[in-house]
This record gives C-alpha cells, sequence and structure tokens, in this order.
C-alpha cells in the first residue's frame, strides 16, 4: 500500500510529477504514480480513488485544473493540487484549485511546486503516523 497517490492529468505534466517522486524517494514515502484525467478518464479515475488505500492524494492539473477538485468530491482524504503553468503560465490553473467550494478543500501550492506538494505531504503524513 502506498501512502500517497501522485495523479496528473496528462503526461505531459511529467516533470512536475517528477519533482513530487524526487522529494517522496528522498524521504522513503511510497507512492503510486498515474495518469487519469478528469475530462478524458472520468471512469478510470473514479474506479482510482474509490479503489484506492492511500493516505494523501497529490493531483497535478492545468488549464481548467478540474483534476484536484474531482478527486476531493470523491474522498476525504487529503488532496493536495499543484497548478501546472501554461498558457497564462498556470494562473488559471492556481485559481481553478484555489476556487474550490465549501466542503471540497483542495490545499494549493504554487504553480509547478510539486516539491512543495511532496512536502506537505510528508507533514501532514507525520500527523497521522
Amino acid at each position: 500500500m502506498a501512502d500517497v497517490a501522485i495523479v496528473s492529468g496528462s503526461a505531459s505534466d511529467a516533470a512536475i510529477t517528477d519533482k513530487v517522486k524526487k522529494v517522496l524517494d528522498a524521504n522513503g514515502i511510497s507512492y503510486d504514480a498515474q495518469v487519469l484525467s478528469a475530462h478524458r478518464d472520468p471512469d478510470k479515475l473514479d474506479v482510482y480513488i474509490k479503489s484506492s488505500n492511500v493516505k494523501i492524494f497529490i493531483a497535478i492539473a492545468g488549464l481548467s485544473a478540474a483534476l484536484p477538485g474531482v478527486i476531493a468530491s470523491k474522498t476525504d482524504k487529503p488532496v493536495i493540487g499543484v497548478p501546472v503553468s501554461g498558457t497564462l503560465n498556470g494562473m488559471d490553473a492556481l485559481l481553478s484549485i484555489a476556487q474550490m467550494p465549501k466542503g471540497v478543500p483542495v490545499a494549493t501550492v504554487g504553480v509547478d511546486n510539486g516539491d512543495n506538494a511532496a512536502w506537505l505531504a510528508i507533514r501532514i503524513l507525520k500527523l497521522v503516523k
């Protein structure tokens, strides 16, 4: 069983996913990494969320950045959103992730800051151990 699920909305987010993996690897934290789009793979994403035994989700998404909010709407586990830079320098993704409706919380780190998402996940894990 992995401690953290790293879910990216697109294979093009691999550089950000690699930042997360590097920090988690350096700290001995287990993870499972998947590419599952909230738009293109909604059924696969649902199955993954429901079948996952992880403690924390890190969701990496650009543009409309729906992925973190969709995950948060389907689990009561912590979700950390990582906005990815794009045509609007990531501001569209940042605002999409930060503006979740009440009852659907998503922690948000800076644009392209997979490192901080991993560090936040590590801090959360320290609380549950």
